[in-house]
């Protein structure tokens, strides 16, 4: 059923399309000063009216993310691939999921310390799980799945840990504005990270979530 690639598309466009709503809306009332410097996402995301839109995109990002997390982890566990990676997986996609939440709700101006656990969560920890899905592409699923998938999981993965290494290389030389264009970009590879999922959700018929009862 096709339908279930739809899920990870609508997290792709939704995410993208909103962020970049958050940006318009910081640069319009004065919140952010272009002539100052580029911005980071979070940074036009701490003033109101803004933040309330940009704790509410983070919340359904999450979920949305989660939701996609759970359905590759039963999809590979469906493949036949019962393994510890698989495991490790839906660990660390969650993991990285409750960051963006984290990250979008303690705000930089209000709870710092809290706000960079979030983003650390989200970005080092959310590349482990796609990084892990990588390596899940080529194991457990078949050949003609994985002939395109593959490389452009691999491509936007090396992309992203390039991108992590400038930022902390930048930030700690004090280059703001280049660090925050670094960010913007990696959070847009990562969103085409998850669009990816839509080529393999394609071919999902249904998905459920089952209780089992142990004995008594």
């Amino acid at each position: 059923m096709w339908l279930w690639a739809l899920l990870p598309v609508c997290l792709s466009v939704f995410g993208i399309v909103s962020v970049w709503t958050v940006f318009g809306i910081a640069v319009s009332n004065g919140s952010v000063n272009l002539t100052e410097g580029f911005p980071f996402i979070s940074q036009c995301g701490s003033y109101t009216p803004q933040s309330c839109l940009f704790s509410q995109i983070c919340n359904i990002c999450s979920v949305l993310g989660l939701w996609i997390v759970v359905i590759r982890f039963q999809q590979v566990r469906d493949y036949g691939d019962h393994g510890k990676a698989n495991i490790s997986s839906i660990v660390l996609g969650f993991i990285s999921c409750i960051g963006i939440s984290i990250l979008g709700n303690f705000q930089q101006t209000v709870l710092m310390q809290v706000h960079l656990l979030g983003a650390f969560l989200t970005f080092f920890v959310g590349l482990a799980y796609f990084w892990v899905q990588l390596w899940l592409t080529y194991r457990a699923q078949p050949c003609q799945d994985r002939q395109w998938v593959g490389p452009a999981r691999a491509t936007c993965c090396t992309i992203c840990t390039i991108l992590i290494i400038t930022m902390s290389v930048l930030h700690n030389t004090g280059h703001r504005s280049y660090t925050a264009v670094c960010e913007w970009v990696l959070v847009m590879v990562f969103f085409c990270l998850f669009s990816l999922f839509a080529a393999e959700f394609r071919q999902i018929d249904c998905h459920r979530l089952t209780v089992h009862y142990g004995c008594q």
